[in-house]
């Protein structure tokens, strides 16, 4: 069995980009084989942009409301709504609330690599997220 205590230093909560802080909650590092799990807080206005994964996603909004979309469609989610995303499938999600917006995350795989949709003034990068990988 793998325990991670919530004093663990591997579990420290971060900025991920401006605006949405991640708690790494299991990964390889914390010990797990096949899921990555973490939880996120985003202010309004911020979330994950365009990205896509090699393994399928589940998302839980576990308080707030957002917009998440996945492929072509959009859907308006709110608190313990769950999104199943395909892998291979680009998807995102932004807070729409005034209020700070809390969302779990689960992955497939016990290291997070994704590859984010460029912008119009961005390349198109592959990124691992270094708490989430090491």
């Amino acid at each position: 069995m793998q325990h991670a205590r919530s004093d663990d230093p591997r579990r420290t909560r971060e900025v991920w980009r401006e605006g949405v802080d991640t708690l790494p909650l299991a990964n390889a590092t914390l010990g797990s084989r096949q899921l990555t799990v973490f939880a996120q807080e985003c202010a309004p206005g911020m979330g994950a942009p365009l990205h896509v994964h090699v393994v399928e996603e589940v998302l839980q909004v576990l308080d707030g409301q957002a917009t998440v979309t996945v492929g072509d469609e959009q859907r308006a989610c709110q608190t313990g709504d769950v999104v199943i995303i395909p892998a291979g499938v680009a998807h995102g999600f932004v807070n729409t609330a005034t209020t700070p917006m809390h969302m779990l995350a689960i992955l497939a795989a016990p290291i997070f690599e994704a590859r984010y949709l460029p912008g119009p003034d961005d390349d198109d990068v592959v990124f691992g997220h270094d708490s989430l990988r090491t």
